[in-house]
């Protein structure tokens, strides 16, 4: 029977891909684009160790992506309400730039025990979009879910009802993400199936794309392709959004993997080139503000001091104080001086003094 996009997609194929072996899977043209994405990952991989201070990467690659992530979704911030939000205590941020901080938190809050545990489950999943929307709803339970085309508001896809048919395919997913399976897939490739497999669950109310793109760099993480999440897809599908949805359209219609993968694998290298360049922009800045901080304030000059600095973007007496373990007096005193240096800028949020870090800022937004 054709596939009909007005009606729910039930049958969806359980994984791993039926009639689809590896050498089917990863064709000539696959493999040609999967060699250049896997050298470009291995290349972050190793360049995101010369990062001294790991939260460096973390915090602003992070959010960053959770900017991006979002803004496919329609949900657009500025960096500076970002910035402000994460940073200042009084500060009330409104609803969009409220949910790509819950993005971060939940991507943080997948990761941290993600090495520990060793694998990703349903439940893992579910709490992934449950930080990122602030709900406790879970699983889709009402029917009427159905995508459609922004332009031309006509239905594209309806996704899986029934929460117990809805569950079935998760806990499949699940089994697939955490267990070597018989054929044997390259990790990029599995990841890509992967990402198809959850968007088209669509398992949420709400928030699937962004809960799908956390999954995807901490499949990436579980797997030893990164040691950290500093690898984001989001920038690349803005950019490319149409054929993003028509790759994804061609495996559901016409089980034609190829395209999609190419698309996923590219995504890879283009974003792991990115990140590369924001990478070291960030070290040629940090080494820079070292030797600037060590001449022009060296009585409170400390490399811990200055990468510090580079943590997040608006900096505050408080960070200081919990991050060096120094009294708040010499927190605030160090602020002051390094902004009379000229490596900080004073912006005040209500009462609260908040330093922003020039250089890192400029790097950010480019």
């Amino acid at each position: 029977m054709a596939f009909n996009p007005k009606e729910p997609y039930n049958d969806l194929p359980l994984l791993p891909p039926k009639g689809k072996l590896k050498g089917d899977i990863e064709t000539k043209a696959v493999l040609k684009k999967l060699v250049n994405a896997k050298a470009k990952l291995a290349e972050l991989k190793g360049r995101a160790v010369a990062i001294p201070n790991q939260d460096i990467l973390i915090n602003n690659i992070a959010l960053q992506e959770a900017k991006a992530s979002s803004e496919i979704e329609n949900i657009i911030t500025t960096n500076d309400k970002l910035f402000k939000a994460i940073s200042a205590k009084n500060y009330k941020p409104d609803k969009q730039t409220k949910e790509v901080v819950n993005y971060r938190e939940a991507l943080y809050s997948a990761y941290k025990p993600l090495h520990d545990r060793g694998f990703i489950s349903v439940n893992d999943i579910i709490r992934i979009n449950e930080v990122i929307l602030e709900t406790d709803e879970g699983i889709r339970k009402i029917p009427g879910t159905a995508l459609e085309n922004d332009v031309t508001k006509e239905i594209i896809y309806t996704p899986p009802v029934g929460e117990d048919v809805i569950r079935e395919k998760l806990a499949n997913l699940a089994e697939f993400i955490n267990l070597e399976d018989a054929v044997d897939l390259d990790p990029l490739i599995k990841m890509a199936i992967i990402h198809y497999q959850f968007e088209s669950i669509h398992p949420f109310g709400d928030g699937n794309g962004r809960t799908g793109r956390i999954l995807n760099v901490l499949y990436l993480v579980l797997t030893g392709q990164l040691d950290m999440p500093v690898l984001f897809l989001s920038r690349y599908i803005n950019k490319n959004k149409s054929d993003y949805y028509r790759c994804f359209r061609d495996v559901t219609e016409n089980n034609n993997w190829e395209s999609l993968l190419i698309y996923m694998l590219e995504a890879i290298y283009q974003t792991a080139d990115f990140t590369l360049e924001k990478i070291n922009d960030i070290i040629a800045s940090l080494n820079k503000a070292i030797d600037f901080v060590r001449d022009k304030a060296g009585e409170i000059y400390s490399k811990e001091l200055v990468e510090c600095m580079y943590e997040q973007a608006y900096l505050t007496s408080s960070f200081l104080e919990n991050r060096l373990g120094i009294v708040r007096q010499t927190a605030a005193t160090h602020l002051k001086k390094l902004e009379k240096a000229g490596v900080l800028k004073l912006e005040k949020v209500g009462k609260e003094n908040l330093y922003l870090n020039i250089e890192l800022v400029k790097i950010l937004k480019q």
